[in-house]
Order: structure tokens, then sequence, then C-alpha cells
């Protein structure tokens, strides 16, 4: 079950790279950003698409080595749990936040509530 949620995890994020990679234009207004020629552009392709990429990789892993589930289970929870935390700090700190981010914050709740349950039952 475990793994399960992994992969979904986990190829949620290979496609987020891909429209990163693909669709930076759309995918940046989209989460309120403003792609600046050149370094701009070369910054969300790397942190956007390259970084969800590798957690996408990280997050299968488990598919690839069955007995390999607790690290990227981990992970999965140190990042969401991050994620999660400095999400909610922003609707604190910052208003006219759009729709967009709601959604994003509400599937890293989720995220992050799997991932701590899942962790919880393989310790």
């Amino acid at each position: 079950m475990v793994r399960i949620f992994l992969a979904i995890v986990g190829a949620a994020y290979l496609i987020l790279a891909g429209w990163c990679a693909l669709m930076p234009d759309k995918t940046s207004r989209a989460v309120g950003f403003t792609l600046q020629t050149g370094s701009g552009q070369s910054e969300f392709l790397t942190v956007y698409g390259g970084l969800q990429f590798a957690l996408g990789m990280a997050f299968l892993w488990p598919m690839f080595r069955p007995s390999e589930v607790a690290l990227p289970l981990l992970l999965c929870l140190l990042i969401h749990g991050c994620l999660v935390a400095f999400r909610t700090l922003s609707f604190v700190l910052y208003n006219g936040i759009p729709a967009t981010t709601y959604y994003l914050a509400a599937t890293e709740w989720i995220i992050f509530l799997g991932a701590a349950v899942s962790y919880w039952r393989i310790r």
C-alpha cells in the first residue's frame, strides 16, 4: 500500500516536472510567477522542472527496489511537512492568494497526512 501511495505521488511530480519544463509560461502564471527572460526562465526550469523530476524519481524508487520504502517515505513526509508549514505561514503573512494556491495547499496537506499515516504504520 505504501509503494502505491509513493508511486502516485511520484507520478504526480513527474507530470508536474513535465508541465513546468514544457509549458513554463503557463505553469508559472498558474502559481503567480512572472518569468523574466533568461535567468527567470532558467531558474524556473531548474527548480520547478528539475527538482520536481528528482522528487518524482525518489518517490518512485520503491517501484524498482520494493524493499527500499522507508527512506523515500520519510523523505516524502519531511518535504511535505515543510511545504505544509511554509504554505500555512504564507496564508498568514499574505493576502490576495488565488484559488490555485489553495488547491496546491490542499494537495500538500493530503500528501503530508498520507505520508505521516503511512510512516507511522511501517515504523
